[in-house]
């Protein structure tokens, strides 16, 4: 269920679609980054994890982020560098929510 919430929102093996959410999340990602879209950001991870179906495998799930994966530790990290809580609109709450069915994944 999580890949294909990746892929409807906009996130394929062919790139990101343009005029979905994938095309909006990178449009604010590469504008809040002076025009560029980091490695390692929201945008990266969920086009890699698009275009190889490999949402649920690296932890992401629709029920939520699966422990000893590398989504947490993503999370981990990311909650470290932020004084211990996770950021909203973070990397790790922006693949989650996307591989959830939010921020318009599903339809």
């Amino acid at each position: 269920m999580s890949d294909g919430n990746v892929h409807r929102a906009g996130y394929t093996s062919s790139g990101i679609t343009k005029g979905s959410t994938a095309s909006k999340i990178m449009s604010n990602e590469a504008r809040s980054h002076g025009g560029s879209v980091p490695s390692g950001g929201a945008t990266s991870k969920l086009q890699e994890m698009g275009a190889r179906s490999s949402t649920h495998s690296s932890g992401y799930t629709s029920s939520g982020i699966t422990g000893g994966s590398k989504a947490s530790s993503r999370m981990s990290d990311e909650a470290h560098s932020h004084g211990g809580g996770v950021p909203k609109g973070g990397t790790t709450s922006t693949v989650q929510s996307v591989s959830m069915g939010g921020k318009r994944g599903t339809h």
